[in-house]
């Protein structure tokens, strides 16, 4: 059967950190696909399902606000939508779509995809959430290259409208066109992108923030005075520290050794070491209470 009838009566296959637990799981059980939530406990799924029927009750009170009762029944209808598991072999064989959203290491993601691609039946499509690992790197591991694609989505999952959907090498334009096909049926607007580092947005974002890290540390301006400038001159809703305490200063790190490593005579790419310094720290950004900045 062609790729396109599967994503029809989509299941997805999800594996997660807790932080990002609700977002791409709740937008897709909305729009009527069937998700399976798959992580290692029962605890953490518990605390997963909790999380996503308050975000949905958050959603329901200013979508329904003149029809609370319309509101329960959107709840409960998107929540019949939502199963789970600890046995990802056994769900992976009734799943049309697997999108892993599991920690940046390569090895780890390869290691997953490698046993789900035992398990899982042909026309199964996977896909990864990686924001900086290589795609055909982590495809590498499983049998089914033409059927490996990227799908990168970005918090707050139900606000952003945007999706990255990567071809890699060896992906078959079928699979990429379902891809972009399933992020639209997701209410999103796909951007095609190649297997590049960072593929568009953090290939263009992370040197952007690390370039205003070096400026601070060469002395040519505050962090107050940079974000500022961005928020006021650029027109941008958080200036370049505030975003890194945002998204996490060892997720910037992470990104950007790892981009060294491949690339170490590019200068967009050298590590800075006032990040490396906080990170040491453990002043990680907002999860910490403190980055740059410091947060209550």
């Amino acid at each position: 059967p062609k790729l396109l009838e599967h994503l029809t009566v989509l299941k997805i296959l999800t594996f997660f950190c807790l932080q990002n637990m609700i977002s791409r799981e709740t937008v897709a059980a909305s729009t009527g696909h069937s998700v399976v939530l798959v992580d290692t406990s029962e605890d953490i799924l518990k605390k997963s399902a909790k999380g996503i029927e308050s975000s949905l009750k958050r959603v329901a009170k200013k979508k329904f606000a003149e029809k609370p009762e319309d509101g329960e029944a959107f709840i409960q209808k998107v929540l019949k939508n939502i199963s789970t598991s600890t046995d990802p072999a056994s769900v992976v064989q009734g799943t049309d779509l697997v999108v892993d959203a599991i920690v940046e290491n390569l090895k780890v993601k390869q290691d997953l995809f490698g046993a789900l691609d035992k398990a899982a039946p042909e026309h199964t499509i996977f896909a990864s959430n990686t924001s900086s690992l290589s795609i055909a790197d982590i495809a590498s591991s499983t049998a089914r290259l033409d059927r490996f694609g990227g799908l990168h989505f970005f918090n707050p999952v139900p606000m952003m409208k945007l999706v990255e959907v990567i071809k890699a090498p060896g992906t078959s334009q079928q699979t990429f066109d379902a891809l972009l096909e399933f992020s639209k049926a997701l209410g999103k607007h796909p951007v095609s992108c190649k297997d590049t580092p960072g593929f568009i947005v953090n290939r263009l974002l992370v040197p952007y923030m690390l370039e205003a890290v070096r400026l601070h540390e060469r002395g040519h301006g505050s962090k107050e005075d940079i974000d500022v400038a961005m928020k006021l001159g650029a027109g941008y809703p958080m200036g370049p520290f505030e975003l890194l305490d945002y998204v996490g200063l060892d997720t910037s790190k992470f990104i950007i050794d790892g981009w060294h490593e491949k690339d170490p005579d590019n200068p967009l790419f050298a590590p800075s070491p006032l990040l490396n310094k906080l990170v040491a720290e453990g002043k990680l950004g907002k999860k910490t209470g403190e980055g740059f900045y410091k947060h209550k």
